[in-house]
């Protein structure tokens, strides 16, 4: 650990975050097009919510990536960062998000980007 330890794990220490590898591989499609595909997604578990998954940015298309000034903060996972999906004339802001530093708590999710699936066309399992 680098040292780098959420702050809100210290007054939340109920609040549970687990990551896992999800058995399948992840496929993300967006203006009929395939912009992701991978077998090293990181599924996050974070209390009650929905579980999110994070695919390394390495294999997203670059092309559909573009980066907005547009943040958010989690005391538990730290800054996120966000992107806009474009192609094929078809853009969506903000519809992809990572933590260029997360906290150590999730640090494996650093260089992984998690998209919203009412954003994108299909989130698949395969």
């Amino acid at each position: 650990m680098s040292g780098n330890s959420g702050p809100g794990y210290a007054s939340r220490p109920d609040h549970k975050i687990t990551l896992s590898k999800p058995s399948q591989k992840l496929r993300v499609r967006f203006a009929g097009k395939v912009i992701a595909e991978t077998g090293r997604a990181i599924r996050l578990q974070e209390a009650s919510y929905p579980p999110v998954h994070y695919v390394p940015i390495a294999d997203v298309s670059a092309e559909a990536l573009e980066k907005t000034a547009h943040s958010t903060y989690c005391p538990f996972k730290g800054e996120a960062s966000y992107w806009s999906l474009v192609a094929d004339g078809k853009r969506v802001e903000n519809a992809v998000w990572g933590y260029e530093t997360p906290y150590d708590e999730v640090l494996p999710i650093k260089d992984h980007v998690a998209f919203y699936p009412d954003r994108v066309e299909a989130i698949e399992a395969f």
